[in-house]
Parts: structure tokens; sequence; C-alpha cells
């Protein structure tokens, strides 16, 4: 297969769903800025891009400070050239009851899971504005509509990340321009950042099943960066969430406070004492798989049926012209009748 050897940007791409992506972008011989702030992971990303056939830059940096982000994108096309694909995917979260969140914790993701969006998009847009020409993927969570209990900081970031993303579609088609924007709605994935998240919960954190694993999640962002989609929702689970929540928001509310808890806790004590990722990354590589491998899955069907969408609706819709045709034909005056009672054929003539 021919690839066009595209330049990407992807940010928070040491581990995770940002690994698999990188991972993704190699096996089509991309040309790839690896942003994050744990080196030994954008090393062992850029290490695998290369090994499938691309090219890497790792760029380890805090996404939070905009003039980094800015540096970066400067980096990035004096090396490889314009950039074609930006991907904003940084992410950061605590685990807490809001009664026990800290000032300074919502700040700190804020600042990461949704400002770093706004100055990731803003370096791609001062580069690919003046060409006309580019595509910026904002990886966002049906969480971006759906607020669940002990992620309230998580939440409130990717609601504003999908705020940011409408209003910047409206800004780009008022500017008759050719960049584009595409916001990914994410499930519940397998990712490392249920193990090194700031967590105030008794037990160990998992992702509210059902669960995919984040080869899928790469596959939907890789997928949208060359599609025409305003937005795309990644599995039924994530579909179910955010047309539930405009049917039946206050349903949502009663069930989550019901269930919402238990559902993203595991049967193993936390240690409350562990390190964690909110002011400075871990050390090592963590990887794009997390602990849940065994309950993850590979595909999802929901992806596949809305990928190919296009071809669906044509043959519904030819089935469904085909349906009426034969409808109207069996309704036809002229068409033979059976007689009641003689089981014979009649033309508007007697049997002799």
């Amino acid at each position: 297969m021919q690839y066009k050897h595209e330049v990407v940007v992807i940010t928070g791409a040491s581990a995770g769903v940002g690994r698999a992506t990188a991972q993704a972008f190699g096996k089509r011989r991309a040309k790839v800025g690896l942003i994050s702030r744990g080196r030994d992971g954008l090393e062992a990303a850029r290490r695998e891009i290369e090994a499938a056939g691309g090219e890497a830059l790792v760029l380890p940096l805090d996404v939070s400070d905009h003039d980094a982000v800015e540096n970066a994108a400067a980096a990035v096309e004096s090396r490889f050239g314009p950039i074609d694909i930006w991907i904003n995917n940084a992410m950061l979260s605590v685990f807490s009851p809001i009664m026990e969140m800290q000032p300074e914790e919502y700040r700190r993701v804020t600042e990461v899971t949704y400002l770093a969006y706004v100055w990731g998009t803003l370096a791609a847009l001062r580069r690919m504005k003046p060409r006309d020409r580019g595509t910026i993927v904002q990886v966002g969570s049906a969480l971006a509509y759906r607020g669940i209990p002990l992620q309230s900081a998580y939440c409130a970031a990717k609601h504003a990340v999908q705020g940011f993303h409408d209003s910047l579609r409206c800004e780009l088609i008022h500017d008759n321009s050719n960049v584009r924007v595409v916001m990914v709605q994410m499930p519940a994935l397998n990712t490392p950042q249920f193990r090194w998240v700031k967590s105030r919960l008794p037990r160990k954190a998992q992702p509210v099943p059902p669960i995919f694993q984040p080869e899928v999640a790469a596959e939907a962002i890789v997928w949208a960066a060359y599609s025409n989609r305003r937005e795309i929702n990644v599995g039924w689970p994530t579909t179910k969430a955010i047309i539930g929540n405009n049917i039946a928001p206050g349903y949502a509310d009663r069930y989550l406070a019901r269930h919402g808890y238990e559902a993203q806790m595991i049967d193993e004590p936390e240690d409350p004492n562990r390190p964690d990722n909110l002011w400075e990354p871990l050390p090592g590589d963590h990887g794009a798989h997390g602990v849940f491998d065994q309950r993850a899955l590979p595909k999802s069907v929901e992806l596949e049926l809305n990928k190919n969408r296009g071809w669906i609706l044509a043959v519904a819709g030819a089935a469904a012209f085909g349906a009426l045709l034969a409808a109207k034909y069996a309704r036809s005056p002229g068409r033979s009748r059976q007689d009641p009672r003689h089981g014979t054929r009649r033309r508007g003539h007697k049997t002799q």
C-alpha cells in the first residue's frame, strides 16, 4: 500500500491512545512529531515508528505551556516540512469526589485536558490557515456530553473541548477555509491512566465497562483525519451515552448516582500513597495498554458501520425503494388476480 508520508503531530504520545495512534501512523510511513512529558515513552514510540518505516521527532514538554507547544510545532516543520495532521490527545484526570478536590487540581486538569487543546489548535492553525489545508483532530470522550461522578475535572475539560470544537468549525466555515477539524468521542479504553492518575477512591479505578483496546481508538483517529465528518462516536456505549443524555438527562443523573461509583472501581484496595502523574510524569515506558487486556474488546462493530455508513445508507435506500416499487406493482389494476372461488387466474374474461 502506498502512503503520502504525511507530517503528523500527536500530543500525549508516550502512552495509551496517543501511543497506539503513533504506532498506527508509523505503519503509514508518516513523519511524526511526538509530544508528551515522559521521555522514556516517547523514545520507545520513536523506535516503534522507525521500525515500521516512518520517521519520528521526540519533543518532551508540558502541553500546558503555550510557548512550548508553539516551539514544538516550529521544530516539527523545520525537520519534516508542513504539518498535515495535528492530533490533540494529552490528558490528565483526578478520581475524587468534588468536595475533596483541591483548587490547584482543577486548574491542572483544565490546563492539560482543555487549554492544551487550544494551544495545540492555535499552533496548527497558524500554519494551516495560510496554506488553506490541514486537519486537526480533537480526541474527545462520551464524557464530553455526559458528566459522571468522581471525574468532575476531566468531564468539565472534555465539555469545554466540545464547545471549542463547535466554535472553531463555525469560524472555519465562515472563512471558507479548507482546514478541517473533527472530534472523535471515545468509549472506555484500556489505557495505563487508571494506574497512574491521582485517585482518592478507596479501591483501584477501572474504565466503565464495556472496555475497548486503545487500537480501536487509534483506528478511529486515523480514519477521522481523512474523513469529512465533524464528529465521530467510537463504540455503541459512546452513542448510547450521548443520545441517552439528550433524551433523558434526569434519568442518567439518577442512574449514575446509583451505579456510577461502583462501576469505576474493582475489588482491589487503592494505595493512597502511590505515585501519580498529575504534576510530573512517571518514569519508564508504560506502553499503549493498561491492565485490562483480558476484558478489553479489540474491535468495535459500530465503528466499522460508522465508517461505512454511506454504503449502508445507499443499500438501505435501494432496498426501501425496491420494496416500494414491489408494493406499488402488486396493487396495479392490470395485474392478474387469483379467483377466490376456483383458484384459477383471471384476466377480465370468463373461464371456458
